[in-house]
């Protein structure tokens, strides 16, 4: 009997020797919790537990299957990356989960492997929305020094003169001291009501914020672009997986 249990524990320390050591913040990051900066603030901060232990020393490595809880709650890797496109509709929140019981984004794409939305899009406003569990790759296209480019559709109450338009893409005060970055801003000659706005990042509300800067209601706002992903052929409210060159594409930017 003894002979037995000294066989099955020499076997599995052997297996445990064999899975793969990861740096703990790297660990964090590629759970899609947040990235490596912060994660290694969390550390240091004492939020971050593996195998129920606290641990604060910054370049920790741990096993792959080791259990890991920041902040309380337990994360984990899956090695299968799954990257999804939706072309989101409107009354829908970018959100795992809503507490008063709104549809969000996870009503639509429902999958058995977690994934999460890369960024927001506000309740209203339609378009590209990117799903992964490739926290790396979506800490880079959510990280202003990277200056991933989005290309909006706005819908306007009323015509947008080139006066204010020229105002918006020189970058305006939206308040609080906040003045948006230079962005490109395009009137549609056919109709001057509807404009296209190209950003290299995206604060909360960013586009409402600027044109009512400037006098302006969006009665009406769509995402057409989120770096090389695009909506077209790809109706309201569907999602599918991306294409292995859009893959390959996306993961240029973390190489």
């Amino acid at each position: 009997m003894h002979i037995y249990k000294l066989i099955i524990m020499k076997i599995s320390k052997t297996n445990h020797n064999k899975k793969e050591l990861i740096r703990l913040n790297k660990y964090i990051a590629e759970a899609g919790f947040t990235s490596r900066r912060k994660a290694d603030e969390l550390i240091q901060n004492g939020e971050v537990k593996v195998n129920k232990k606290i641990v604060t020393e910054l370049g920790t490595k741990i096993f792959t299957d080791d259990n890991v809880v920041v902040s309380g709650k337990t994360i984990y890797v899956t090695h299968k990356h799954i990257y999804i496109l939706l072309n989101k509709p409107k009354n829908c929140i970018t959100s795992t989960s809503d507490e008063k019981g709104r549809k969000t984004v996870m009503d639509i794409v429902k999958m058995h492997d977690r994934v999460f939305p890369v960024g927001r899009l506000d309740r209203n406003t339609t378009g590209v929305l990117l799903f992964t569990n490739d926290g790396e790759l979506a800490n880079v296209l959510m990280h202003p020094k990277y200056k991933i480019k989005r290309i909006y559709n706005a819908k306007l109450d009323k015509v947008l003169t080139s006066t204010d338009a020229q105002k918006i893409a020189n970058g305006i005060d939206i308040g609080d001291n906040i003045v948006t970055s230079p962005c490109d801003v395009f009137i549609d000659p056919e109709n001057k009501h509807k404009a296209t706005i190209t950003l290299t990042e995206g604060k909360n509300h960013e586009i409402r914020k600027m044109f009512e800067a400037a006098g302006y209601e969006v009665k009406s706002l769509d995402r057409k672009y989120y770096y090389n992903l695009s909506t077209k052929g790809l109706a309201r409210g569907k999602y599918r997986f991306l294409e292995k060159k859009e893959i390959n594409d996306l993961r240029k930017l973390i190489k």
